[in-house]
C-alpha cells in the first residue's frame, strides 16, 4: 500500500522516502506525482534511495516542490480521456538534474534554471534521468486566461535563465513556491493573481520567440507591433472608453490596418478587448470571493453589470453569479468562449 500523500486542496508538509522500504519509496514515487498534478503512468528505479514532494495552496493555485532520484512520467490519451477533468497548465523551474519534455510535436531538453510549461488536458512525456528538484505552479486553464491553442504554443519550449525574462522569473518562481504557505489567506489570493499576470508575459514572450503567433495574414515583420499593442489592450482594459479608433490612434496607424494586423486572430478588435476583459472579470471572480458582481464588472471597462452578465452568459453558458458559485466544486467552463460585440 502506498503510504499517505498529501491530497491536492490541503496545505503540505514535507514528507519524504528516507523512513520507507524500498517497496514503499516506489509506491510513494507514483502517487505522489498524480496527488500534485494529474494522472499519469509513472516509472521509477527499482533501487530509489529517497524522495520528497511538498504541496501546498496559493488561493486558486497549487504550489508543489518535489525532489527525487529519476523519474519517468507519461500522460496518455487513455488517461487523458479518463481524467478530462484535469485541465491544469504546469508551469515548471528545474532547479537542479536535467531533463526532457516531449509534448504538442516537440522534444525539449531541459536543464538547471529553465522554465518550462505542460498541460494536462493533452498527452506528455516527461523524464528525468538522475536526481532532480522542480518547483512548480499549477495553474487551473480558466485562472491562466489562455486558450487551448495558446497553452499548445509554449509547452516543451524551454525558457533559459540566461535569458532577460528567464532570469526574472527563475528566481521568483522559486521564491513564491517556497513560501506559498506562509501567506494568509487574502495575501495568497493577491499572489496568486500576481503569479497569473506574470505567466501572461511569459506566455507572450514564448509564442513570440518560437513564431507561434505568426501564422495567418499577419507577417512576421509586424508581430512585435501586434504583440505591443495586444499589450497596451491589457494594461487600459478597465477604460471603458478604449475602442479600436483610441487604439489605432495610439500607435499611429490607421483603424483598418489595425483590424488587417487582428485578421490572424480569427477575431475582430472589438472582440479580442471583450474577450480579455471577460477573462479578468473571470480570474477575480474566482480570487475575490468578497467582491461584488458589479464592481468586478466596472473594474474592467463594463459599463453596466447587466450587460457584463450578458456577454458573460453568451460566452461561459452561465451567469456570473453560477461561475463563481461553481468554484467550491470543479467547474465546467468551456476552454473557448463564444463571444458577441460589446
Amino acid at each position: 500500500m502506498a503510504p499517505d500523500v498529501q491530497e491536492r486542496s490541503a496545505p503540505g508538509s514535507f514528507p519524504t522516502t528516507d523512513p520507507l522500504s524500498a517497496l514503499g519509496r516506489r509506491a510513494y514515487s507514483r502517487e505522489a506525482p498524480y496527488r500534485t498534478s494529474g494522472a499519469v503512468d509513472i516509472v521509477v528505479p527499482d533501487e530509489m534511495y529517497s524522495g520528497m514532494i511538498r504541496a501546498t495552496p496559493l488561493g486558486p493555485l497549487q504550489a508543489v516542490t518535489m525532489d527525487g532520484d529519476s523519474l519517468s512520467a507519461r500522460r496518455t490519451r487513455r488517461l487523458v480521456a479518463q481524467y478530462g477533468q484535469d485541465e491544469d497548465v504546469v508551469v515548471n523551474l528545474l532547479v537542479t538534474g536535467v531533463g526532457r519534455l516531449e509534448q504538442d510535436g516537440r522534444d525539449a531538453l531541459l536543464g538547471p534554471g529553465d522554465i518550462f510549461v505542460y498541460d494536462l488536458a493533452r498527452p506528455l512525456h516527461l523524464e528525468f534521468p538522475q536526481s532532480f528538484r522542480t518547483k512548480s505552479l499549477v495553474v487551473p486553464r480558466d485562472v491562466l486566461g489562455l486558450s487551448g491553442s495558446d497553452v499548445a504554443h509554449i509547452t516543451a519550449c524551454p525558457l533559459g535563465s540566461d535569458t532577460p525574462l528567464g532570469g526574472l522569473l527563475s528566481p521568483f518562481i522559486s521564491a513564491i513556491v517556497d513560501g506559498a504557505g506562509d501567506c494568509l489567506s487574502r495575501t495568497s489570493g493577491l499572489m496568486a493573481r500576481n503569479v497569473v499576470d506574470l505567466l501572461g508575459v511569459l506566455a507572450a514572450e514564448v509564442m513570440g520567440r518560437t513564431g507561434g503567433r505568426t501564422t495567418g495574414n499577419t507577417p512576421g515583420g509586424n508581430l512585435a507591433l501586434l504583440l505591443r499593442i495586444q499589450a497596451f489592450i491589457d494594461r487600459h482594459l478597465a477604460d471603458p472608453d478604449m475602442t479600436p479608433q483610441t487604439i489605432a490612434q495610439a500607435h499611429f496607424i490607421s483603424p483598418r490596418y489595425l483590424h488587417k494586423l487582428f485578421e490572424s486572430e480569427e477575431v475582430t478588435v472589438g472582440r479580442w478587448i471583450q474577450r480579455r476583459r471577460l477573462e479578468a472579470c473571470r480570474r477575480d471572480l474566482a480570487l475575490h470571493g468578497n467582491a461584488t458582481i458589479a464592481a468586478v464588472a466596472h473594474r474592467w471597462g463594463f459599463a453596466s453589470a447587466a450587460h457584463f452578465s450578458r456577454v458573460f452568459r453568451a460566452a461561459y453558458g452561465m451567469s456570473p453569479r453560477e461561475w463563481r458559485g461553481a468554484q467550491d466544486g470543479t467547474p465546467q467552463v468551456p476552454s473557448s468562449a463564444r463571444l458577441i460585440d460589446a
